[in-house]
């Protein structure tokens, strides 16, 4: 008795449960208690809807890297948060070319957004749809819900105290004729898998009866247009998947397969290590593939592909049985629309400041693929610090002066490090000789300005990787974190022009390596501080970086078990 007391009693003190189950098991048998607590309900619910009509809301656009990274660092104790997309998961975007040939399936590359929000406490809200339309006047998003033909209104709106836009982007055509309706795209899982029916359909087809060997060439030509990490993973993919099974497969036409890559630089992989490069267009040469560099797509048609030779302005036409366009991104049409109205209608991509801001629209931020980060030069600005500097308002800045403030300055202009850095200057003082060499103690206006004229040529848009927009979404949920400490404590530069400082550091991107699978179980990898690494060991680099990266525990097991059954079984051939 005395110990169901004690249950008695810890069971009311849990008052945050409504539900306890305990088994407890006692040396002659077991006791099972059910207790289901209903002490203060109307209180605690009572309480959290005068807390929520104090708390902040924040609307999410978008679950790819930027909006998930976002949501699983958010402290969301503070705000009311709603994420808005058409798709209900996270797609782990880097294996998507893997998904393509088999070699790992779409289930294990995606973790539901409610999964990932549950772990919340369930303290965000989900709704799957689109974003039609952003309001910024009136602090609303329309919506558009994706499930048709049921009962209920499919448009809706949401207010928001903040909105956040993590939308991605949509392909980038380039208005080239025939690209919507004849090529593949690998954005979304849905791609990877409608590519990896296709090619089995072209397999099944080259080998029916009273099809000529040109018609069977023609069907198992595979185009990928586009020289990038995107285009070149998948021809190494669709490679090791013809060479390694569908030859075994589909023997009697094991002579005729082609993959043609067509780039329209002088290199493929052109963003990555010149070393990188280079090994990969060997590695393909050697494989088989062909790389046709210099050449613009300028029509695609239903079985073939019309490019243009840069170097002689020769039409060629190619004939195909499957296209995949790889060729950078654009900007999706309602963001497209919002740019309008903001005043960044002849921009290409939508513009934020170094804090993640939507520029001319309070209360708005974008991250990810969706925006670029405006970084502000620092010669716009040279004439006010040098101002700051001189403390002694004697005209001249002395190195001790400049030295003061140059800390603030490559916090508020990243490019100043970067040049220092590129140029091996490693001291201030380098900065201030003159054109013979020779140091100087001090510098007017004229001086200071030409010591930092070269600086922002070192300023590069970020690149559009998952690598950037998931520290995006962590710099930003960190700022919302600590909203009201660094108001009242800033922690940022100071305010050149002005007294104070700015509240927050701003976004500063930290490049931590890119990879390059080409195949074969060999990879490349570009490593920070100058590090290139090239072969098998590489490979399994990769795939150790790309399953401790996976959202949960569960998709990284389904990653490991599908490279190991790759090993072992082969890779799946079935349209499914």
């Amino acid at each position: 008795m005395r110990g169901f007391s004690y249950l008695k009693k810890a069971l009311h003190i849990r008052s945050s449960c409504s539900r306890l189950l305990v088994v407890s098991c006692i040396s002659s048998g077991g006791l099972l208690v059910y207790a289901e607590n209903v002490d203060n309900n109307e209180k605690i619910v009572e309480r959290s809807r005068l807390d929520s009509k104090k708390r902040k809301k924040i609307v999410v656009l978008g679950t790819g890297w930027a909006g998930t990274s976002f949501l699983k660092d958010m402290d969301i104790s503070s705000y009311d948060i709603e994420v808005v997309s058409p798709r209900n998961y996270f797609a782990f975007t880097p294996l998507l070319p893997s998904v393509t040939c088999g070699t790992v399936e779409a289930r294990s590359v995606v973790e539901p957004v409610r999964n990932i929000i549950k772990k919340r406490n369930g303290e965000i809200q989900f709704w799957e749809a689109e974003c039609l339309k952003i309001d910024p006047e009136n602090h609303q998003v329309i919506c558009r819900s994706t499930v048709e033909n049921l009962v209920g209104e499919n448009d809706f709106s949401l207010e928001y105290d903040h909105l956040v836009v993590a939308v991605g982007a949509q392909v980038n055509t380039f208005n080239t004729p025939g690209v919507v309706e004849h090529c593949h795209f690998l954005k979304e899982v849905e791609d990877a898998q409608k590519i990896r029916r296709t090619v089995i359909d072209c397999f099944e087809k080259a080998v029916l009866p009273g099809l000529s060997d040109e018609e069977r060439k023609t069907n198992l030509h595979f185009v990928i247009v586009g020289g990038g990490p995107t285009g070149v993973e998948f021809a190494a993919e669709l490679h090791d998947f013809v060479h390694e099974d569908l030859v075994k497969l589909y023997p009697s036409v094991k002579d005729l397969v082609k993959i043609t890559v067509i780039q329209s630089g002088d290199h493929i992989l052109n963003t990555f290590d010149e070393r990188i490069s280079c090994f990969a267009e060997t590695k393909f040469q050697r494989d088989g593939i062909e790389v046709l560099t210099g050449c613009r797509v300028v029509r695609v048609s239903e079985h073939s592909v019309n490019m243009k030779v840069k170097s002689t302005g020769e039409y060629v036409v190619v004939p195909h049985g499957m296209v995949v366009w790889s060729t950078g991104v654009g900007t999706r049409p309602f963001v497209r629309d919002f740019m309008e109205e903001i005043g960044q209608g002849k921009r290409w991509i939508l513009a934020t400041d170094e804090w993640l801001r939507v520029k001319d629209c309070p209360d708005v931020y974008a991250i990810g693929d969706c925006t670029t980060v405006d970084q502000r030069k620092i010669m716009e600005d040279i004439s006010t610090i040098f101002e700051a500097a001189d403390t002694d308002r004697s005209g001249t800045l002395t190195i001790e002066e400049f030295q003061d403030v140059l800390e603030d300055i490559i916090i508020r202009y990243p490019q100043v490090e970067l040049y220092l850095k590129s140029n091996h200057l490693f001291q201030v003082t380098e900065l201030f000789k003159d054109s013979e060499g020779n140091e100087r103690e001090e510098v007017d206006i004229e001086g200071f300005k030409l010591a930092l004229s070269h600086v922002d040529s070192q300023m590069k848009s970020l690149p559009a990787t998952a690598q950037v927009a998931a520290q995006q979404g962590s710099y930003l949920a960190g700022c919302f974190n600590r909203w009201e400490q660094c108001n009242a404590n800033p922690e940022g530069p100071r305010l050149f022009g002005s007294a104070g400082r700015h509240a927050f550091r701003p976004f500063t991107y930290r490049h931590l390596g890119q990879f390059a699978p080409l195949g074969g179980s060999k990879a490349a990898a570009e490593l920070p501080g100058d590090w290139v690494s090239m072969g098998r060991s590489t490979q399994w680099l990769w795939y150790s970086v790309y399953a401790s990266k996976q959202v949960s525990w569960r998709t990284r097991i389904l990653v490991v078990w599908d490279w190991t059954r790759r090993y072992i079984f082969g890779r799946d051939s079935s349209r499914i």
